[in-house]
C-alpha cells in the first residue's frame, strides 16, 4: 500500500509539470487556432536557459527567480515569432502554420546543441528543496510536494486571470468567437500576441521546473509534446479545467503503468485518448469549435487531367529517371530508391488529404506497419521478398479499415488528433513488444531476393512501384470515386442531399492510402535490410506532411515534387552539414512564407498568370 500512495503522490507531481505546459498550448489553440508544434521547443528552450542561471543563483530566491527569468526570456523570443512569422499565416491553412511551427522545431533542435553542446546537462537542486520526506515509510523529494501543489495554484492564478479581468474576458470571448470579438472592435493582433507569450511563458516555466528531476537534453522537445497534445486531446482544446484533469489522468496511468503494466504501459496514454475521442470527439471537458474547419487548403478552381503536354513531360521525366542507373554508382541509386519510397509515401498521404480532405497527424503508422509486416513475414515465416511485398499493405490496410471506423466518424483537428493517437498506439507496440518486433533493437537482416538483390535491379523495381501508385491515384481522383471524395471534401451537405454517403466513402479512401503508404514501407524495409519502432514515430508522419505542403496541397502530383525536394535536401543536409535541422527548419519557414502554394502551385499560379496576362494583350490589340 505504502509504495502505491508514493507512486499516487509522484504521479501528482508529474501531473504539475505536465499541466503548465499543456495549459499554455490550451490557450494558444483556443484563440489562434494555432496548432503549435513548435510547444515542445520553448518547454526545451526553458529548460536550457533555467539551467544557464540556475547555476549561477544557487539560493533558494535565487532558483525560482531563475525560473521566472528564464521563462520571460523564452516569452518574449515567442512573442516576437508571433509579430514576424505566425501573424502573417492566421489567414493561412491550418497545415501551414502546424509546417512552420515544426520548421522553429528543428532549428531550436540544432540551436541548443551549438550553444550549449550535445551532452546531456544535469541541473542543480532546489535550493532549500534537496531533501525528502517520509510518506508511510518511504522517502519522497521535497520538491515533488511543490509541484503538487504549484500544479492547483497555477490554475488558480489563471482562473482568476480569465474570469476576473477585462483582458481574461477577451481571451475568453476569442475562444468562443473569434469573430464576433474582432466585430466588436478589439484589437485581436496584440490579444493573440500576449495569448501566445503567455502559453509560451508557461511552457518554458514547465520546461526549468524539470531541471532539479530529468536532464536537460535536446530531444526533450519532442519528448513532450506528444504528451502535451494527448493531455490537450483528453480535456478539450481551449479547456484549461480539462487539460488539468487530464494531466492527472495520463501522468497517473504513466506512474501505475509502469509499476502494474510494464509490457503496455507506453499504450495505456494514446489507448484513452483514442477512447476519449470516439465517445467524446470534444474531449472531457472540451467544446465543439465555433469554427470548425478543415484542417486544410481550400481548393481552387477544377482539376482537370493531364493534357497532352503534360503527358509528354511526365513520359520524359519516367524515361530519364529509367536512365538513371547509367549515370549513378551503387551510393546514388540506394538514394534514389529512398527518394522514390518518399514519394510513394507522400501521394498515398496526398490522396488521402487532397482528394478525401482528410489530414491525417498519424500516417507513419501505415508506412511503419507496412515495413514490420514485410519483416515479420520474411524473419518469422521465413517467406519471400515477392509473399512480403502484398502482406506489408495489406496488414496496412487492415489496420486502416479497423482504424478508420472509428477515424472516419470525426472531422478536423479531431479526426487528425485520433490518427495520431492510433498511430502511437501502433508505435508503442513496436517499440514494447520485444519478443515479436525486437523493441528498440528493430529486426534486421531483411534483404530482397537474389534478382533484386542488386543497386540497380532493385531501383528498378522501386521505380516500377512508384509509377504504378502515381499512376493509380491520378486514375482514382478523376474517377466517379475519387469526384464523390470531393464532393464530401468541398460540400458535405449538397453530397448527402444527392445520396452520397460520407463515412462509407471516406472510410474506403483511408484504407486505400494506408494500402499505398504499407507499399513504401515494404520497400524501405528491404532498401535499409531493417526496421525500427522510429518508422511508426510521429517524426515520420511530420515529414509526409512537409513532402506534401512543400510540393503543393491541393495538385494532384504536387506531392511527387515535394517528396524528390524535401528528401534530396534532407539527405544532402545530414551528408554534409553539422547542424542539417537548423539549415532544414530555416528553408521550411521560409519556404512557407515566401511559397505558400507549394512548387507545383506556385508554377500553376505563375503559369495561369501569363496566360491571363497573354489573353489581356490579345484582346488589347484587337
Amino acid at each position: 500500500m505504502e509504495l502505491y500512495v508514493v507512486q499516487f503522490l509522484t504521479g501528482l507531481a508529474n501531473a504539475a509539470s505536465l499541466f503548465l505546459v499543456a495549459c499554455g498550448l490550451s490557450l494558444i489553440f483556443g484563440v489562434t487556432r494555432i496548432v503549435n508544434f513548435a510547444h515542445g521547443a520553448f518547454y526545451m528552450l526553458g529548460a536550457y536557459l533555467a539551467y544557464s542561471l540556475t547555476i549561477r543563483w544557487q539560493t533558494p530566491v535565487g532558483f525560482w527567480l531563475a525560473l521566472l527569468v528564464a521563462a520571460a526570456i523564452v516569452a518574449v523570443l515567442g512573442a516576437v515569432i508571433e509579430i514576424l512569422l505566425l501573424r502573417r499565416l492566421y489567414r493561412a491553412p491550418e497545415l501551414l502554420q502546424l509546417l512552420a511551427t515544426f520548421g522553429l522545431t528543428l532549428m531550436a533542435e540544432d540551436a541548443v546543441r551549438l550553444i550549449w553542446g550535445p551532452e546531456d546537462l544535469v541541473g542543480p537542486r532546489a535550493a532549500g528543496l534537496s531533501g525528502a520526506m517520509t510518506v508511510l515509510g518511504r522517502p519522497m523529494p521535497v520538491y515533488d510536494f511543490v509541484l503538487i501543489l504549484l500544479g492547483p495554484a497555477v490554475l488558480g492564478l489563471l482562473w482568476l486571470l480569465l474570469h476576473r479581468s477585462r483582458w481574461g474576458l477577451l481571451i475568453r470571448a476569442a475562444t468562443e468567437d473569434r469573430d464576433m470579438v474582432g466585430a466588436l472592435g478589439v484589437n485581436q493582433t496584440w490579444l493573440f500576441t500576449g495569448v501566445f507569450a503567455l502559453g509560451v511563458f508557461l511552457a518554458a516555466f514547465g520546461g526549468g521546473l524539470q531541471i532539479p528531476r530529468d536532464a536537460v537534453s535536446h530531444v526533450m522537445d519532442l519528448s513532450i509534446i506528444t504528451e502535451v497534445f494527448v493531455v490537450v486531446v483528453i480535456g478539450g482544446l481551449g479547456s484549461l479545467t480539462g487539460a488539468f484533469l487530464a494531466a492527472i489522468i495520463v501522468a497517473e496511468l504513466n506512474a501505475f503503468g509502469i509499476l502494474i503494466l510494464p509490457g503496455i504501459s507506453l499504450v495505456l496514454t494514446f489507448l484513452i485518448m483514442a477512447l476519449v475521442l470516439v465517445l467524446r470527439p470534444f474531449g472531457l471537458l472540451g467544446k465543439p469549435l465555433a469554427q470548425s474547419r478543415t484542417l486544410s487548403h481550400r481548393i481552387h478552381g477544377a482539376w482537370q487531367p493531364l493534357g497532352g503536354v503534360g503527358r509528354s513531360a511526365a513520359l520524359a521525366i519516367l524515361i530519364c529517371a529509367a536512365l538513371l542507373p547509367l549515370v549513378l554508382g551503387e551510393y546514388g541509386l540506394g538514394v534514389a530508391s529512398e527518394v522514390l519510397i518518399a514519394v510513394i509515401f507522400a501521394a498515398s498521404l496526398q490522396f488521402l488529404m487532397s482528394v478525401a480532405g482528410l489530414d491525417s497527424f498519424g500516417h507513419a503508422a501505415g508506412l511503419g506497419l507496412g515495413a514490420y509486416g514485410a519483416a515479420l513475414s520474411v524473419q518469422h515465416f521465413g517467406l519471400s521478398m515477392e509473399a512480403a511485398l502484398l502482406i506489408g499493405p495489406l496488414a496496412s490496410a487492415l489496420f486502416a479499415a479497423i482504424a478508420g471506423w472509428f477515424c472516419v466518424r470525426l472531422s478536423s483537428i479531431y479526426f487528425a488528433m485520433l490518427t495520431l493517437a492510433f498511430a502511437q498506439i501502433v508505435w508503442s507496440i513496436a517499440f514494447q513488444w520485444v519478443e515479436v518486433t525486437g523493441g528498440d533493437n528493430g529486426i534486421v537482416g531483411v534483404w530482397p531476393s537474389a534478382w533484386a538483390s542488386g543497386a540497380t535491379a532493385y531501383y528498378w523495381l522501386t521505380l516500377g512501384c512508384t509509377t504504378a501508385v502515381v499512376l493509380l491515384t491520378r486514375h482514382l481522383t478523376f474517377s466517379p470515386f475519387g469526384y464523390a471524395l470531393r464532393a464530401l471534401r468541398d460540400s458535405p451537405l449538397r453530397a448527402a442531399a444527392i445520396g452520397i454517403s460520407r463515412q462509407p466513402v471516406q472510410h474506403a479512401a483511408f484504407v486505400i492510402s494506408a494500402f499505398l503508404a504499407g507499399l513504401a514501407g515494404v520497400l524501405f524495409a528491404f532498401l535499409k535490410g531493417s526496421v525500427f519502432p522510429d518508422t511508426l514515430g510521429i517524426g515520420t508522419s511530420v515529414d509526409g506532411l512537409i513532402m506534401v505542403l512543400l510540393g503543393g496541397f491541393g495538385t494532384v502530383s504536387g506531392s511527387v515534387a515535394g517528396a524528390i525536394v524535401y528528401k534530396m535536401a534532407s539527405i544532402w543536409l545530414i551528408s554534409n552539414t553539422d547542424f542539417p535541422r537548423l539549415i532544414l527548419g530555416g528553408l521550411i519557414v521560409l519556404l512557407v512564407l515566401v511559397f505558400p502554394l507549394g512548387i507545383v502551385g506556385t508554377l500553376q499560379q505563375a503559369l495561369a498568370g501569363r496566360l491571363l496576362a497573354g489573353n489581356a494583350s490579345v484582346r488589347g490589340r484587337t
